[in-house]
């Protein structure tokens, strides 16, 4: 029976009546059937003439909770705590709702303990869940909130491993693909005009092969100027990671940390703990709090009035050990909210020197190797074996201690830190070494140290850090008693390295915060035994800015030994221009030096471009000592394939200099050879399905090459890094279904990414079928061989971004053959419609019921 709709307000009566509209709207109300009867819409009345209705299935439309399935960047909240966000496939489940793709790969990243649910341990890693989360874990549940692209997931608390703030799963650890490459910087410089012309030239390389987990290092430099040009290769060696140590292990020429003994340059191998293996919240010293919650309570930690932790506690004794290191001192202030709003305060001090340890913690490092003497310095290079170690035995104490020994040289060193509490810390040791010297001599000594540190939140001022150290005559540091000793050398007898070693050392670092402007103090001072020698080094100065306009001052002191004594006084001020020219600076500053000499200068610089890759300065200044005026511009720019710099400076005196330089990296990989920027330590390399120009966040100057890859420098290891396309500046050609990727490299690590780029462009497209009549609205179309789709809207019209030419597709608005037709889109020679910013391309097709009738349609 045909469906009859009746317009009712068109009716003479109904319009001309206004009681008979009041009686027929109570009855209306009164009638319970009518109340609960579903009205039904009848879609065909969107295709206007009845003669041309068509059955289309808009059975998913109809359903409230019905959404399109494919790949969603959602939001995930398990048992209401944040996860980082992610890239999840959805499909729909019988009432229309989307359900997530889970696998096993993706529980055990959230640290849902897998192992404890055989059934879902028995599956693929990377295969769905057959069956709803319920069936494996009982009581979970997943609900996706399509309007704030929220995964809420609810989890029993007994399936969830714990996990501290920052942690990443070790197997999520990526050791990266295999690479050769090649980091380096090159700089010169051409002086002309003077007494005499004169070049330069400097190049640096740092060489590296993965292989697994394997790293090849090799440094090496290269130097030329007029008379001489020198290489030297200052480091070779082979490292790995230790994951089940949480160490490095390196083999070859490197150097030693220097946390309990001085750093030293070695040849051998070495194991150290890597504290970059542990989560962000588990580095550095910060003390465990512990307390007791009568329900389920909110625990609140600050620090300086920021809060830098917070979670729920059960009732009971309870230990928080993850709290993030933030600074070296500030006392922490501990509130506990319990669940009828009553709270109770406490107090932990806090202040640390560097070398202390969670409790709990242990820090340390072996070495069995040759001594490394510096370039040119004649010293001895003895075999020696170093070991240390740091262990944090609670809250208030460190422990901390070694052993060294080599032929003609043995020294042992321990010692503790303390916590303070209000006063700060400390920590003290002691090294005595024993010694054989090249001349025969044997010495031995002790050699004291006293670290502090404390932050006084009263006024602010961090004593960052104040070292002294007094050392017997009789003690040699492991360098200076491999100095060699030559008879023959009638100025032995003035030789610091054999008569004169080091007696007190003493180093303060303050800085001071007020009313927005900062006071910093860096002082030094070394004296040695049998002489009135000083080393000294003052450096003071003020920064503020005000209103946007930066100011500062500085004062510095040096002398060594018995030579001469330098001061320098600056000041200076930076005015921002971005009123009149983005993102520039003028500004001027005065340097007077010990001798009169005062120099001033006046200047402007900035960056440009979209991303800021280019940066200028221009600089003129006049020195009046012998009244000589200086004109100079420098520009750097960040390109893909390397950072290049030039520069061009003019004096009075008709003196030139052009300088010049580059820095970047050659990377072969598995997808071909890359010219990036300069590399950092770990790195990615990005393959976006061959699509050039796309460009990456927060990534200034880097984009695709011609074959489709870049290099993103610089990533953390052992976390997260997460590399986001800038979607906003993507070329016409080109679309992704994919805006972001989460990478965790391993150290020194070349890790592999892959966007689904697509080729191709938006287009509008105009169907008609072979009889003529239109696809109907509503009808949903893919492209046969990419993940590209779109909704047939009025008229026929189709809009797709990522069309490429001569591309296939299939239309269906049911599941039946007769409801499918299939296409091939040709695009336009023409690039867009005048007017048409957006490069959209507007193509007419045919669609066929059968796909063998396809043919191309212009």
């Amino acid at each position: 029976m045909a469906k009859r709709f009746i317009r009712i307000s068109d009716h003479p009566t109904w319009q001309s009546n206004a009681l008979c509209r009041g009686v027929i709207g109570i009855v209306l109300l009164w009638i319970p059937d009518i109340q609960a009867r579903d009205f039904y819409f009848d879609p065909a009345s969107l295709e206007g003439d009845a003669q041309l209705h068509q059955d289309v299935d808009l059975s998913l439309f109809s359903n409230s909770k019905a959404q399109l399935p494919g790949v969603y960047h959602s939001q995930i909240l398990i048992n209401d705590q944040q996860y980082d966000d992610q890239d999840l496939h959805y499909v729909n489940q019988q009432d229309g709702a989307l359900v997530p793709q889970l696998t096993p790969a993706i529980l055990r990243k959230w640290g849902v303990r897998v192992e404890a649910y055989p059934a879902l341990a028995a599956l693929p890693e990377n295969t769905p869940l057959p069956k709803p989360l319920g069936d494996f874990i009982p009581a979970a549940q997943a609900q996706f909130d399509f309007n704030s692209l929220t995964l809420n997931i609810s989890m029993p608390q007994a399936a969830i491993a714990h996990r501290s703030q920052g942690e990443v799963d070790p197997s999520r650890w990526d050791d990266g693909v295999p690479v050769l490459f090649t980091d380096y910087s090159f700089s010169g410089s051409q002086n002309s005009g003077s007494d005499e012309d004169a070049t330069n030239q400097y190049l640096n390389l740092r060489n590296g092969v993965n292989i697994g987990g394997w790293r090849l290092r090799n440094y090496s430099t290269y130097s030329k100027n007029d008379d001489d040009q020198n290489w030297s290769a200052l480091q070779t060696y082979i490292q790995h990671d230790v994951k089940n140590l949480e160490a490095q292990f390196t083999a070859g020429e490197s150097s030693t940390r220097g946390e309990v003994f001085d750093s030293l340059e070695y040849t051998g191998i070495n194991l150290v703990s890597d504290e970059e293996m542990l989560p962000v919240s588990q580095r550095g010293f910060a003390p465990t709090i512990r307390g007791v919650a009568n329900s389920n309570a909110e625990v609140s930690i600050r620090q300086n009035g920021n809060l830098i932790y917070q979670a729920t506690v059960a009732p009971g004794t309870f230990e928080i050990n993850d709290i993030y290191s933030t600074s070296n001192s500030g006392d922490l202030d501990v509130t506990i909210k319990e669940a009828d709003g009553t709270e109770h305060h406490f107090t932990q001090p806090y202040s640390a020197v560097p070398l202390m340890q969670r409790p709990g913690q242990i820090r340390y490092e072996i070495t069995a190797a040759h001594y490394r003497a510096s370039s040119n310095s004649g010293e001895n290079e003895p075999a020696f074996a170093q070991a240390s170690a740091i262990y944090g035995l609670n809250n208030a104490v460190t422990l901390f201690g070694g052993l060294m020994g080599a032929q003609d040289y043995w020294a042992a060193v321990s010692g503790l830190g303390v916590a303070l509490g209000e006063f700060g810390s400390t920590s003290v040791d002691m090294t005595y070494a024993s010694a054989t010297l090249d001349s025969g001599e044997q010495s031995q000594g002790q050699s004291w140290r006293v670290l502090y540190s404390k932050n006084l939140e009263t006024t602010d001022t961090h004593f960052t850090l104040a070292s002294y150290r007094y050392s017997t005559s009789g003690y040699y540091d492991f360098a200076d008693a491999n100095r060699k000793y030559d008879p023959k050398n009638e100025d032995n007898n003035n030789d610091l390295s054999f008569y004169y070693n080091k007696r007190n050392k003493l180093q303060v670092n303050i800085s001071q915060a007020f009313l927005g402007s900062s006071v910093y103090l860096n002082g030094y001072q070394q004296d040695y035994w049998g002489t009135n020698r000083k080393d000294r080094n003052l450096s003071t100065g003020f920064n503020t800015t005000i209103s946007g306009i930066s100011l500062f001052s500085a004062y510095t002191y040096s002398k060594m030994g018995s030579g001469k004594d330098d001061r320098v006084l600056s000041l200076g001020i930076s005015v921002p221009l971005s009123r009149w020219l983005p993102n520039s600076w003028a500004n001027y500053s005065l340097s007077n030096s010990k001798r009169g000499d005062t120099t001033q200068s006046l200047g402007i610089n900035g960056t440009l471009l979209d991303d800021q890759r280019l940066s200028y300065s221009m600089q003129q200044s006049h020195t009046n000592h012998d009244s000589s005026d200086n004109s100079s511009i420098y520009s750097s720019y960040r390109s893909q394939y390397a950072i290049l710099n030039a520069g061009y400076s003019y004096s009075s005196d008709r003196s030139r200099q052009l300088s010049y330089g580059a820095s970047g990296a050659i990377v072969a990989h598995p997808q071909g050879v890359t010219l990036a920027q300069p590399l950092g330590d770990a790195f990615a390399i990005i393959d976006a399905n061959g699509a050039q120009g796309v460009r990456f966040q927060n990534q200034r100057g880097i984009q695709t090459d011609l074959f489709g890859n870049a290099i993103i420098p610089s990533l953390t290891a052992y976390q997260e890094n997460r590399i986001g396309i800038e979607t906003t500046t993507l070329p016409l050609d080109v679309d992704t279904s994919e805006t972001a990727i989460t990478l965790v490299p391993t150290r020194s690590a070349a890790v592999y990414a892959h966007f689904e780029a697509h080729i191709g462009y938006r287009a509008m497209i105009t169907l008609t079928r072979q009889d003529g009549r239109s696809v109907p609205f509503g009808a949903l179309a893919s492209a046969d061989d990419l993940p590209i789709s779109g909704i047939v809207a009025e008229n026929s019209e189709l809009y797709l971004s990522g069309a490429s030419d001569n591309m296939p597709i299939t239309v269906s608005w049911g599941k039946e053959p007769d409801k499918q037709c299939h296409a091939l889109i040709s695009l336009p020679e023409s690039d867009v419609q005048s007017g048409n910013p957006a490069g959209v391309r507007y193509v007419q097709a045919q669609c066929f019921q059968e796909k063998s009738h396809v043919v191309k349609t212009q």
